[in-house]
């Protein structure tokens, strides 16, 4: 109900043209009482009383008890029309800036302001044919898909179809209280988990646990959390220094740095630690799972549990099987996941899985055209404006140098014929250069991690270029757009139809979730030429 269909009509007349726009375009529910007190529904009725009094109200519309609409004709909420047109112009220069690619906010603006200057019944009509125009577009049928693509993440075939019971999962441990980990505890406290948060020593313990603290306050600060709650959520959260206390819990989350032997010795101390019926679950974001529990004789209950960063907000959670992996512990990862408020999508087991894996040639396709002589700040323009949260060298500032370097080099190791190895970040890196956290990246951050072009860059690419041996091609620095996003985003098509045909993901819907909750993909972008689906976008 993101626009017209839902009273564009009668919203302005009973609540006013700010209000009802600002219901409509950012599709904000009301509750009952407050749709009555506004005007928008005639009477609020308990559950037992609702068919008596629906048919009562129909029987008096028909013999002219009731008056049929009326609300559609009252004007004392309507602005004068020189304020009107005032509002209307400010509406459209905010959709214009929040949402520069899609037509049906403003064709529901146009719609409101035609049955405000030419009255209800012609606001009316003029409605149905701006629905029915909308109804037949690309945009329309993409986010349909992308509605029943959501919901179906749930439906495994082989798992979810063979009548498992999910097992309650009373107490869960984190390992690591870092970025992942601590964001990780902060979804599970906020869905009322009781967590232990385990930490090498008492200086990164209380650093983790205080990560957590300031998670929930922030909601305290925004309104969305009483003191009262956050101080009871807060007392779910306990922490640890070794394993006595994983005698009883039901699942742990390693979340620690991406290092093949640490994460092999910790699984090792978790089955021995851990009840039997423990699931084991790994935050890794790269590594090999079977790699991972190689040490263990608890394959069957091992599994990943890939969150994104910050894993309290982001909404997608990639549970990763392994061949081993019992049918039992993903119904419980999945229903974990519901009750967390995540969006689960099951995928299979392999270097960088579905999102990382699919989107790996993202980063690398651009640094191959800056390198060839393409001009960097806009290629993360052109992204961006494509409907990106942001381009690809903005988003390697933003999780860390560090990082990218590790996953670049799981990719390098696993997939070398189709890896591009430049240089430009580690020579950045060893200048100190790391992203946002040292405010040198690709870009230059002040205080407020606002992020400003740095001239300085240039040495940098020059001196990776040598070092791979490419020649700079004026051309490439004058590509246009379409070109860009094309050579962009072919590469990560191309490895998300390897990802499929290999069974990684069972559904390319699934994919299609994936690259939307897990990087943003603009989801009006999806089911181009009609037919569904990020696999045939472009």
């Amino acid at each position: 109900m993101y626009l017209i269909g839902s009273g564009t009509q009668r919203l302005p007349r009973l609540v006013g043209i700010s209000k009802a726009l600002e219901m409509m375009l950012t599709s904000k529910p009301v509750k009952g009482e407050e749709a009555h007190a506004l005007g928008l529904v005639d009477a609020v009725v308990s559950p037992n009383e609702l068919v008596s009094t629906a048919r009562q109200w129909a029987l008096d519309i028909l013999e002219r008890r009731r008056p049929w609409v009326a609300s559609l004709y009252k004007t004392e909420k309507l602005d004068s029309l020189g304020e009107a047109r005032e509002i209307f112009k400010f509406a459209r220069e905010q959709v214009r800036k929040r949402a520069p690619n899609l037509t049906h906010p403003i064709v529901c603006i146009d719609v409101v302001e035609h049955g405000i200057v030419s009255g209800p019944r012609d606001g009316l009509y003029k409605e149905l044919e701006s629905f029915h125009e909308l109804l037949h577009s690309d945009t329309c049928k993409s986010l349909i898909h992308v509605f029943f693509a959501q919901r179906g993440t749930t439906k495994v075939p082989g798992i979810t179809d063979l009548g498992l019971v999910p097992r309650r999962v009373k107490k869960v441990a984190v390992l690591g209280g870092g970025l992942m980990g601590s964001g990780i505890a902060t979804a599970l406290v906020l869905s009322n988990y009781p967590v232990i948060l385990k930490e090498v020593n008492n200086q990164f313990l209380q650093a983790g646990i205080g990560r957590v603290r300031a998670n929930l306050q922030s909601r305290v600060k925004k309104g969305r959390m009483t003191q009262e709650k956050f101080e009871k959520t807060m007392s779910l959260l306990k922490g640890a220094l070794d394993y006595e206390s994983f005698k009883d819990v039901d699942m742990v989350i390693e979340a620690v740095i991406e290092n093949v032997s640490l994460k092999q010795q910790i699984f090792s101390d978790l089955e021995k630690y851990c009840p039997p019926h423990c699931i084991l679950a790994s935050n890794t974001s790269t590594i090999d799972l079977n790699l991972i529990g190689k040490q263990t004789k608890s394959q069957d209950r091992i599994i990943g549990a890939h969150f994104f960063s910050p894993a309290h907000v982001m909404p997608l959670l990639e549970i990763v099987r392994t061949k081993q992996t019992s049918p039992q512990v993903i119904v419980d990862l999945l229903d974990v996941g519901k009750k967390i408020r995540k969006t689960p999508v099951v995928v299979g087991n392999c270097t960088g899985f579905a999102v990382n894996r699919m989107f790996f040639p993202y980063t690398q396709a651009a640094l191959l055209l800056v390198e060839h002589g393409a001009d960097l700040y806009q290629i993360d323009k052109v992204i961006t404006k494509f409907g990106m949260p942001m381009g690809p060298f903005r988003l390697v500032d933003l999780v860390g140098f560090g990082v990218a370097i590790a996953t670049g080099t799981q990719f390098v190791v696993n997939f070398p014929e189709r890896t591009y190895k430049s240089m430009l970040i580690p020579l950045m890196q060893e200048d100190k250069r790391a992203g946002e956290t040292t405010r040198k990246g690709f870009y230059l951050y002040d205080d407020r991690r606002k992020a400003k072009p740095d001239p300085e860059l240039r040495k940098y690419i020059e001196k990776a270029r040598n070092i791979s041996g490419v020649a700079n091609d004026p051309k490439l620095a004058k590509l246009p757009e379409k070109d860009i996003v094309e050579m962009i985003f072919f590469p990560v098509v191309n490895e998300a139809c390897r990802v499929f045909a290999e069974g990684i993901a069972v559904k390319a819907a699934d994919l299609d979730i994936s690259s939307l909750m897990g990087m943003g993909f603009p989801p009006y972008r999806f089911g181009f030429y009609r037919v569904k689906g990020f696999l045939s976008t472009f």
